[in-house]
């Protein structure tokens, strides 16, 4: 058996409006890729629990400042949110499944 499998699971909806967070400048941060942290939006280790094939984005924050992160995860600019939830193919996409 594999600990991961061959082709990564898919992303879910975690939510589907943007978290509002203020990052701290130099500090390093990991964005739940996979939906189902529920720690949203940042990773708490889910994805490895339940062997979605997935890993956070790690990214450090550039300068201290109030930011809108993605939860829909369907965002073409990760981790920030771009506005995609607010299309319809995210309202009426089920919290917990994937797009």
């Amino acid at each position: 058996a594999r600990w991961f499998p061959k082709t990564p699971a898919k992303s879910v909806v975690a939510l589907k409006t943007p978290i509002r967070v203020e990052l701290v400048s130099g500090k390093t941060y990991r964005w739940c890729v996979c939906g189902r942290s529920k720690k949203q939006p940042f990773c708490d280790g889910s994805h490895f629990f339940q062997r979605t094939g997935l890993s956070p984005l790690k990214f450090k924050a550039q300068e201290t400042r109030v930011v809108a992160l993605c939860t829909c995860k369907a965002t073409q600019k990760p981790p920030y949110c771009d506005g995609t939830h607010r299309s319809e193919r995210v309202q009426k996409a089920e919290v917990g499944s994937p797009l």
